[in-house]
């Protein structure tokens, strides 16, 4: 295989889209009734094989994050804190985020699964991928759990991408439907990477507002698209084509990372959007067509929520046949 950059485009198109999985995933163990399960995960990959999608995907092994990529977003006394409550566990970091034996040791499976995914999409063995990973990431500050996350998956991949690849400017794309307030602060002064959010306003974790707009350097370089309870497929489309299509066209990004929350589906217990599966679809090629055009089709959608355990594999799997239709530049 030729390197990235002296790939064809026919090469591109030709790349499958990757998956990553593990199944100690499934050991974090919230505890009964929490809606952050692990039947979720179950649930996408009993689907992915019934529908014959599971073959057609590379299958992507996950290794433990190295803490010198952790920690280029959380500083060590969070590590070795999180490290002593798993041993101490079960236990909760806050009102939401309980943490078992095996928590941090997944977390840390959970970030480099998503650095494997980056580091085949980077040497060409994939065009994309998605990562079937938990506990999610969105909501971890620098040195705070919340919001069932421990670890800032897509986070921990941003600065990896930039300090073991080289790329300068990556774009995130969070589309859960609570904003990635964990996400938002890492990068709130940082030029070097636009996230962009939709979720539903006012709703927890109360930050999102279109007035959160970056600071210093990083001032614009955050795009929140807040969406009121109740919106659907047609909102928040209009959000990506009038506020995402925009601003990637000015930074032009060299990667692409999605936050793939699958919690703004209409059949979701914890929130009011109405987002159909054939809406994450269309949004899947608004994102990969911006991908084509700026960052040689590279993609990496990283699992947050969905909750609903009849609706997630449906809209996951919804939105994974769109990342494996997309064709690179002829697209």
């Amino acid at each position: 295989m030729n390197s990235d950059a002296e790939m064809s485009s026919d090469e591109v198109q030709d790349l499958p889209t990757g998956l990553v999985y593990h199944a100690d995933y499934l050991l974090h163990d919230p505890g009964p009734g929490h809606p952050e399960c692990p039947a979720r995960l179950r649930a996408i990959i009993d689907h992915l094989e019934r529908v014959s999608l599971w073959g057609a995907l590379r299958l992507i092994q996950p290794e433990p994050a190295p803490e010198a990529a952790i920690v280029r977003v959380h500083p060590k006394a969070y590590l070795r804190g999180l490290e002593q409550a798993a041993a101490e566990a079960p236990t909760y970091l806050d009102a939401d985020t309980p943490i078992s034996r095996d928590s941090y040791r997944v977390a840390l499976l959970a970030a480099g699964g998503v650095l494997a995914a980056v580091a085949a999409v980077m040497a060409g063995r994939v065009r994309s991928a998605f990562v079937a990973v938990r506990p999610p990431g969105h909501h971890a500050l620098p040195d705070r759990a919340m919001g069932f996350c421990l670890l800032n998956n897509v986070a921990i991949a941003a600065r990896h991408l930039q300090a073991a690849h080289g790329l300068k400017r990556v774009l995130i794309v969070d589309w859960d439907v609570h904003h990635g307030n964990g996400t938002q602060a890492i990068f709130y002064e940082d030029a070097s990477v636009l996230y962009f959010s939709t979720h539903q306003y006012p709703f927890y974790p109360g930050t999102g507002g279109e007035g959160e707009r970056g600071r210093g350097d990083g001032l614009g370089t955050t795009v929140n698209a807040p969406l009121p309870a109740g919106s659907g497929d047609a909102e928040i489309l209009a959000a990506f084509r009038e506020h995402l299509v925009p601003a990637a066209e000015t930074f032009r990004p060299d990667f692409v990372l999605i936050s793939a929350g699958f919690d703004a589906h209409h059949a979701d217990p914890l929130a009011n959007l109405r987002v159909t599966g054939a809406g994450y679809a269309q949004l899947t090629a608004i994102v990969t067509g911006l991908a084509d055009r700026f960052a040689a089709g590279r993609v990496v959608s990283v699992l947050e929520g969905g909750y609903s355990l009849q609706a997630l594999p449906h809209a996951v799997e919804a939105h994974v046949r769109a990342l494996a239709a997309a064709k690179g530049e002829d697209r």
